[in-house]
């Protein structure tokens, strides 16, 4: 699967979508391929601050529990409240109804991440796709 073009990537799978002020945070297609069946999400509370690559919550699989790294430093304005009854939502639409937190972030807070298409050659050096 490609990976959409309007969103930045992490080398632990996560994606970031930065619109203004404003930070949605996910997880990849391919990260929710290796997770298998997701049964929980633990998340923030909106108010929280994250550092850019610090835990920012876990999601539990039928397989694993895996933390969730935030991909930008910012301060937690809304958790999706969806996640609690349905977190399958992050396997059927990671990168649309699956989002976890959308985060308030300053100008330049997603600098260093990779687009879509070097997180597809780093998913192909990783031997993934």
């Amino acid at each position: 699967m490609a990976q959409p073009n309007d969103r930045l990537y992490t080398k632990t799978h996560e994606w970031v979508k930065v619109a203004g002020g404003e930070a949605s945070v996910g997880i990849t297609q391919y990260a929710q391929e290796q997770l298998g069946d997701v049964v929980f999400v633990e998340l923030p509370a909106a108010g929280k601050k994250v550092d850019k690559g610090a835990a920012l919550g876990n999601i539990e699989s039928v397989k694993a529990v895996s933390e969730v790294f935030s991909p930008v430093a910012g301060e937690v304005t809304t958790a999706n409240g969806e996640l609690e009854a349905h977190p399958e939502l992050i396997n059927r639409d990671p990168y649309g109804g699956g989002w976890l937190v959308r985060l308030s972030v300053a100008p330049g807070a997603s600098d260093g991440l990779m687009d879509a298409a070097a997180y597809e050659a780093f998913l192909a050096e990783e031997g993934a796709h």
